[in-house]
């Protein structure tokens, strides 16, 4: 297969994560926050908010205020970002007009939660395609190259500030579900992103290295870096430091595996957003 015709076909991938995510995210806002002043973080929920409050169209909402953040993007990402996060705004605050998504339930707990899910589900799918349909993580990313706050921390300070304005426009319960949508919504959107392979980096030490190391690449198939060490507590000896990448869910194998080799082994685990090359998908090994 060409060059060419293999960036087509991540141009064409990109662009059905795109358009599915819109359609979750319409499906999320006007089947369940819409309908019931149900309000989420970011510059959706200030949307939400100020549409509650004023009346104005949401779709016009979305458009206006992630203008600014639309700016942001091109100044501090890319063009290519930008552009495509200018359309699928866009093609949201349309769809937002034509998609005939009607009301499923009144009972706040779905609404909170499913309403969330839907969501998070379409922020997720959009940057997953290249670009986001919510302007908070742009100016977040902003923010923290110009200060010691990180961008966790900022979305947090962002959000806190907008469901104290929810609580204090509109009323306290209002509030307490729209935490709950937010929280539905963050969690899919982490889901969407990273996926169930969510990867862990573990560091081994142990006495027993070799055996452990046998583990990893013959049981489980998985790649391991030796570093030379030396112990600095007690008896200062040579060591081996294992370090090896495994998913979530292979991660309490693994922990058996080492307590059953050696239970005193030193073991420290480091989540990882994002991994490239090496032995992690056993596919490669074919």
């Amino acid at each position: 297969m060409s060059a060419q015709a293999k960036k087509n076909i991540r141009y064409l991938k990109e662009l059905l994560l795109v358009c599915l995510g819109i359609v979750c995210a319409c499906f999320g806002l006007k089947s369940f926050l819409m309908p019931n002043n149900f309000v989420d973080g970011g510059v959706t929920g200030i949307s939400l908010l100020i549409s509650r409050l004023t009346g104005l169209e949401l779709s016009y909402l979305i458009l206006a205020i992630n203008i600014p953040f639309i700016i942001l993007g091109f100044k501090q990402i890319s063009k290519g970002f930008a552009f495509k996060t200018a359309i699928a705004i866009s093609v949201l605050a349309v769809s937002l007009h034509l998609l005939p998504f009607e009301p499923v339930t009144s009972d706040k707990l779905l609404i909170a939660v499913f309403g969330g899910f839907f969501l998070g589900a379409g922020i997720g799918l959009a940057m997953r395609g290249g670009c986001v349909i919510d302007g908070t993580e742009v100016l977040a990313l902003y923010i923290s190259r110009n200060s010691i706050l990180t961008v966790g921390n900022i979305i947090l300070v962002l959000n806190i500030l907008i469901f104290g304005f929810v609580a204090y426009f509109l009323n306290l319960v209002t509030a307490m579900y729209s935490i709950l949508t937010y929280l539905s919504a963050s969690k899919m959107v982490d889901f969407v992103v990273n996926g169930l392979e969510q990867y862990t980096g573990v560091t081994i030490i142990s006495d027993k290295s070799d055996d452990i190391k046998k583990i990893i690449t013959d049981q489980m198939k998985r790649g391991v870096t030796i570093y030379k060490g030396e112990g600095g507590y007690g008896i200062q000896k040579d060591i081996d430091i294992l370090y090896t990448v495994v998913t979530k869910l292979e991660m309490s194998k693994l922990q058996n595996e080492i307590r059953q080799i050696d239970p005193d082994a030193f073991v420290v685990q480091q989540q990882i957003a994002d991994i490239k090359g090496g032995v992690v998908k056993r596919q490669s090994l074919h």
